[in-house]
């Protein structure tokens, strides 16, 4: 308190003193706290300026380097490297993508395997297709052994050797393994001849095999059916209703009315016998006749 018992002058001269102080503190912190942040901010942005990678955009790309003319020479994409890739007229950022392709364990086999590189137009691929080379070491093992592998060292149990044109094979005492040798007819084919052959009984004529649906047609001309040909029949007058409708050409319907007929009528002596109802037309009595006993 001893400040204001202080003439009114000397008051007036120390305000002054510490006015100037306070001043100077606040211009020297001010100082110090810019001039780092200034020289921060210029030297980003020189770095931004210096940056290659960096467009006016500001958005990175791949570095550009010189424009060189494209050279087209023998290479194989799955072992060449970045500086004949180059030279092959690419861009910096294929070349990366064909790298990372073959470190993920990528191979190209084919010269059109190339042609699923990113940015490749087809006028590049054109250019560049006569000369791509893949050595061998990168085709499938596969063909290796084909290639090498004699003909006669085939699996025939596998891969059946197939009917001459003239040959021929009867079609009711085939397997499966000597049904494959015809051509067209593989496992399949083969399994569905011999299942439809136990549901009729056997076959009476070689046109029924095209039952079987999808069967192939140039097939049917490799089989034959002798005339002395013996098939399973069905005794209309005895089987039940369910054992009859088992057959192949007896549905549902011609099954009941085969069992209501020998019930109001009595015996069957003939299959014409039913032709008076809806349910046995004369085409569906002829197929049936060669199965049926009385």
């Amino acid at each position: 308190m001893k400040f204001f018992y202080l003439q009114k002058s000397d008051r007036r001269v120390i305000l002054l003193l510490m006015c100037g102080i306070v001043a100077a503190l606040i211009i020297i912190s001010i100082t110090e706290s810019e001039t780092p942040a200034d020289n921060t901010l210029e030297q980003v942005k020189q770095k931004k300026e210096s940056n290659p990678r960096r467009q006016k955009s500001g958005h990175y790309t791949y570095y550009q380097g010189e424009a060189r003319q494209p050279e087209l020479f023998p290479f194989d994409p799955n072992t060449a490297d970045s500086t004949q890739l180059l030279r092959l007229g690419l861009k910096p950022w294929q070349v990366v993508n064909i790298y990372k392709y073959r470190a993920a364990g990528g191979i190209y086999r084919k010269p059109r395997d190339f042609a699923r590189l990113y940015g490749l137009t087809l006028k590049q691929y054109r250019q560049l297709e006569p000369y791509i080379r893949i050595s061998e070491e990168n085709q499938p093992a596969e063909k290796y052994f084909y290639k090498y592998e004699p003909i006669e060292e085939r699996d025939t149990v596998k891969y059946p050797i197939k009917l001459q044109a003239e040959e021929r094979i009867v079609l009711n005492r085939a397997d499966t393994a000597q049904l494959r040798k015809v051509p067209g007819i593989g496992s399949f084919f083969a399994r569905k001849i011999v299942e439809y052959r136990e549901r009729l009984g056997g076959y009476y004529r070689v046109q029924q095999l095209l039952e079987i649906e999808d069967f192939p047609e140039t097939a049917v001309d490799f089989f034959i059916i002798p005339d002395d040909t013996q098939f399973r029949k069905l005794n209309v007058n005895r089987l039940s209703l369910n054992e009859l409708k088992r057959h192949p050409y007896i549905n549902y319907y011609q099954a009941r009315a085969i069992v209501d007929y020998r019930r109001l009528h009595g015996r069957l002596e003939s299959l014409q016998q039913l032709s008076l109802l809806k349910d046995f037309p004369q085409e569906a009595i002829e197929r049936l006749e060669p199965y049926v006993e009385y």
